[in-house]
Order: C-alpha cells, then sequence, then structure tokens
C-alpha cells in the first residue's frame, strides 16, 4: 500500500503542517506545486493519499477543489481543521520598510489584505506556495522581498518575521479534507459526517424540499456550496456536508435523496474533525 502523503506545496507550508498533525511528523511526502498536480499524483498512485484544503474562515470555499475531487472520483476519508498563522517575513537584516513586493498564494494574500491596505507601495504578486515563496527568498538571497507564510516557513528557511498574525480576522482556520482514490472502510458507528453531490433543476421550491429531507432525517447541515454546470445552463450542483448522531439517519435520508435528485454521489463518509 503507497503511503505517500501529498501535499500542495513544499515542507513548511500549511499542508505539510496538517500532514504532521494528522499522520504523524514522520510521513513521506509528495510536495505538489498545485491541486491538479496533486490530484494526478493520487491517479498516478505516486502517493496513497492526498492533503487538500477546502475552505477558509476568511477567504471562503476553494470552489475548484470541490470540482477535483468530483471529477476524480477521490473519496474523503477524514478531515483537519488547522489554525492559520499568516506572517510576513524577510531575508534576515530586512526591515518592514525595505519591503516592495510581497509573494505568497493568492489565497494566503486574500486573507491579509486588510494589513496590505496600509501599505498601499507594496505591490502583491501571486505564486504557487507559501512556502515555496520563504525558500526562494532563503535560496536567492532576495532583497525588498518578503513572503507571507507559517512560522514554521520562517524557521525552516532562516527569515525574519517582521509582522506577526497579519491575517485580517485574528480567528483564522482553513479545513483540510484527506482523500484517497479508494473508499476508506471506517465502522459505521464511527462514522459521524458524510460529504455528498447531487444535481437540481432550477426549480422553484426544489433545493428547499431537499432541506426539509436533512431535517426531517436529524441530519445536521454544516455546508452547502453550489456550482453551475457549464454543460447545462440553469442547472447546478450541490455540494453538501452534513453530520449526524446516528447513521441510520444518514442511510434513510440517503436513500430518499438519491430518488430526489439527479447524479447523486457519495463523496465521502468520515470522522467529524474537530473545530
Amino acid at each position: 500500500m503507497n503511503t505517500k502523503i501529498a501535499i500542495q506545496g513544499i515542507r513548511g507550508s500549511f499542508h505539510h503542517q496538517v500532514a504532521g498533525e494528522y499522520f504523524g511528523v514522520d510521513s513521506e511526502l509528495e510536495e505538489c506545486m498545485s491541486f491538479p498536480e496533486l490530484v494526478h499524483s493520487l491517479v498516478d498512485n505516486k502517493a496513497g493519499i492526498g492533503i487538500m484544503a477546502l475552505e477558509n474562515s476568511i477567504a471562503g470555499s476553494i470552489i475548484p477543489n470541490y470540482a477535483l475531487i468530483d471529477r476524480n472520483n477521490l473519496h474523503i476519508i477524514g478531515e483537519h481543521y488547522l489554525n492559520i498563522s499568516m506572517n510576513l517575513m524577510v531575508l534576515k537584516g530586512q526591515k518592514l520598510e525595505d519591503i516592495k513586493e510581497v509573494h505568497s498564494h493568492p489565497i494566503a494574500l486574500l486573507q491579509c489584505a486588510d494589513f496590505f491596505s496600509r501599505y498601499p507601495h507594496i505591490k502583491l504578486v501571486e505564486s504557487v506556495d507559501t512556502a515555496e515563496t520563504a525558500e526562494r527568498i532563503n535560496n536567492n538571497q532576495l532583497k525588498d522581498i518578503a513572503a507571507v507564510g507559517s512560522p514554521i516557513a520562517a524557521q525552516l528557511f532562516g527569515l525574519d518575521i517582521v509582522a506577526e498574525d497579519i491575517h485580517t480576522i485574528k480567528s483564522n482556520k482553513t479545513r483540510f479534507v484527506v482523500v484517497k482514490m479508494q473508499n476508506s472502510v471506517i465502522p459505521k458507528e464511527e462514522v459521524n459526517k458524510a460529504s455528498i453531490k447531487f444535481e437540481l433543476d432550477d426549480t422553484p421550491g426544489n433545493l428547499a424540499t431537499i432541506l426539509n429531507v436533512l431535517n426531517n432525517c436529524k441530519l445536521n447541515l454544516t455546508k452547502i456550496q453550489s456550482m453551475p454546470i457549464i454543460e447545462t445552463p440553469f442547472k447546478y450542483s450541490f455540494f453538501v456536508d452534513v453530520t449526524f448522531l446516528k447513521y441510520k439517519h444518514y442511510e434513510k435520508a440517503k436513500a430518499i435523496l438519491e430518488m430526489m435528485t439527479t447524479h447523486f454521489k457519495v463523496l465521502g463518509e468520515y470522522k467529524n474533525g474537530k473545530v
């Protein structure tokens, strides 16, 4: 069995941090510079497990990742919530007033928009990964350029943090999911959360009826994300997360939804992560 873990980014990234907390610090990693590359590493069996960020409490849902999971028939086998600390880091000896450009992942920059609005002279440049930028600054001894990332990245690549916790809202969490090509076999009595996907016509009352089914079956709706179906105008896919106390309640709802919706699909059945 392939136990290598695919992460988006490199060591020092937030995905690396999740891998350490969820699987242990000695886990073997497959570093990927994009989420599509991460998925390909699973499809090609370069890695057996993947970790993907799915939503952030400031920046919101990472919608393309829902599509990647669906289209590649990945199975969500677990989730992990990570407290995110965004820090501004520079080459040793540099100061905040020396910074002309900040490079980081676009989601990281988005989380820190209020901070950078106070420094309009600083150019924001999107890059593939928070830690990759930190590594590049160190390797090339880049002056006047800063990275945004985790304290671990600053430590790994020998950079100075010139501003701590620069994210807009101090309670900053990201939900990551653990995915595999094969469904995980978890005993039903341990499963208390599920991710499902279905399609509905844009007909008045359709979605309300579905939500009533979830409520009547004693399911708690924790997330709903709609996505237009490009090939079929005015039809939508819905990605829904539900939690429940008893698996039989979820099984009942699942059976009803399979009859009431089209292209019904279970993306994962797993244990609810701690927020």
